[in-house]
């Protein structure tokens, strides 16, 4: 029962959390849309201003052009023709603005279309009228001036200037009002919301003390479950850490106990070796003892190398090929405990983080499988590539087993090119080392990660643990190795590691 009211509780405050998110958020994009209509409404006010404004400049200008031109026609000095001829030179240009201000409005845009050809009549009457001052006719320029004071010219200037400050007054009253409704009603929603905010605030001060209370109670139980858990924890960690060091015991103790039995089959070996020379000499002297003379068996006895025929010679030669299958076993076995030993040692080894110039680290590398590359006539490429806080022979040994592998499993008859790069996100270095070589089928690509496992033609040494141990390594450091490639198109392998590794959770896991 307690369990199905906690339920019914919780379900009851996410319910009433999502309604009060969705008034919420109706709210807000309610007031949003206000908010950008009212600024629209605003921006049609201000825009109703600038063509008043605008028109009443032209006005003013052509009113200024006119009382400039009569007073130079009255007193014939310059400084009446220079500002008769600044007002001027503005007026078209007050047309044109006008015009585009109005471009928004079908009637006001043809009245101020229809306001031009006025206008320029108007200037070239004050223009007459100053020809006649130049042309030193007074009289006849102040009368053409008196005339053209009642022509048609001024009456519709006078008219369409009316009928645009009619519109724009009728304009500007109608979006004033619209403006003053966006507003009033941004407002009303704007304080509907605040009520609603204050509401749910204190419902939800409500609940948050509720869940306060049985989150403490939580918390306490919790934290008697952890003080059980950790200690469940230690135990556990100590138990690991035994068992990873008895395996790596186990491991060491049973390579070292394989490697002698195996020195005395070697030994046994080459004395098998050294036992088939003289064996296969008295059958080669038996054999010529019984279809020669003595003075021939005995210079057969003192050949180096016997000569048999027929099925002696064939046992001759199946002893050797026996004996050449029993020293490579023994070679790869010797190889393998060597590896094994290896890893067992790598494993008890505790990693030490130093500063490593990464560039300077690869080529130390690459100087030492230049011969290799010659060879394989391979390329190695170096870009730039981050710096990082690591331990430096656990990267030589990453770094020079991924590009000694990539030297080795090239496509013949192709020219290398190998190209190792790098990079940084989110607090790892990621280094990528591609090549151009025969690639990996992607059925193989977790398989050439397990230890003693090969993938592909086996016509290259090895014994299948490099790529294990480095994927080891890799871990160890923090980070992960991974590949993409596909057959015949080359590989990639891609190592991310912290660019700043410590030691303090790695060696004590290891």
């Amino acid at each position: 029962m307690n369990t199905k009211a906690q339920r019914r509780r919780a379900l009851g405050q996410i319910l009433l959390l999502a309604a009060g998110f969705s008034v919420l958020v109706g709210i807000s994009a309610l007031s949003v849309i206000l908010v950008h209509e009212a600024r629209k409404d605003s921006g049609k006010v201000v825009h109703t201003v600038e063509v008043e404004n605008q028109l009443s400049t032209l006005l003013l200008q052509i009113r200024r052009a006119e009382s400039s031109a009569r007073g130079y026609l009255l007193t014939s000095e310059p400084r009446f023709l220079t500002e008769h001829e600044s007002a001027t030179a503005t007026i078209l240009p007050d047309i044109d603005k006008l015009i585009r201000l109005t471009s928004d409005n079908p009637v006001q845009a043809e009245n101020a279309r229809r306001l031009r050809p006025p206008v320029e009549a108007r200037l070239a009457e004050f223009a007459k009228a100053i020809a006649f001052v130049k042309r030193n006719d007074l009289a006849g320029g102040i009368a053409m001036l008196r005339e053209a004071g009642a022509s048609d010219a001024v009456q519709k200037i006078g008219d369409l200037s009316n009928a645009m400050r009619a519109e724009e007054n009728r304009l500007f009253a109608l979006r004033t009002a619209t403006a003053d409704r966006t507003q009033q009603l941004a407002s009303a929603v704007t304080v509907a919301g605040s009520g609603l905010v204050i509401a749910l605030a204190g419902i939800s001060i409500f609940l948050v003390r509720r869940s306060s209370r049985a989150r403490d109670d939580a918390e306490t139980q919790l934290r008697d479950n952890n003080i059980h858990l950790e200690t469940t924890i230690d135990e556990r960690t100590a138990d690991l850490r035994e068992a990873n060091d008895e395996i790596q015991r186990f491991a060491y103790i049973v390579s070292h106990d394989l490697r002698s039995p195996l020195v005395n089959i070697m030994g046994f070996t080459s004395e098998l070796e050294e036992l088939r020379g003289d064996i296969f000499k008295r059958i080669a002297t038996l054999a010529r003892a019984q279809s020669a003379a003595p003075a021939t068996a005995d210079n057969a006895t003192d050949s180096a190398e016997p000569v048999l025929e027929g099925p002696d010679k064939q046992l001759s030669e199946d002893f050797t090929e026996a004996l050449g299958f029993i020293k490579s076993s023994i070679a790869k076995m010797d190889r393998l405990i060597s590896a094994i030993l290896n890893l067992t040692r790598e494993g008890r080894r505790e990693f030490e983080p130093v500063r490593i110039e990464t560039r300077e680290l690869i080529e130390g590398i690459v100087a030492t499988v230049a011969h290799q590359a010659a060879e394989a006539e391979a390329q190695i490429r170096i870009e730039p590539l981050p710096n990082i806080v690591s331990d430096r022979l656990a990267l030589e040994q990453i770094f020079s087993n991924l590009i000694e592998n990539a030297l080795k499993y090239l496509k013949t008859g192709v020219p290398g090119d190998i190209q190792v790069r790098g990079r940084t996100k989110l607090g790892f270095a990621i280094f990528e080392i591609t090549d151009n070589g025969r690639g990996i089928d992607p059925k193989d690509h977790q398989r050439i990660f397990e230890l003693f496992r090969r993938a592909g033609t086996q016509d290259k040494p090895g014994q299948g643990i490099g790529l294990a141990h480095v994927r080891a390594l890799v871990r160890r450091l923090g980070g992960t190795l991974s590949v993409a490639s596909e057959l015949h198109n080359g590989s990639t392998f891609t190592i991310t590691l912290p660019i700043n590794w410590t030691i303090r959770n790695r060696n004590t896991q290891s």
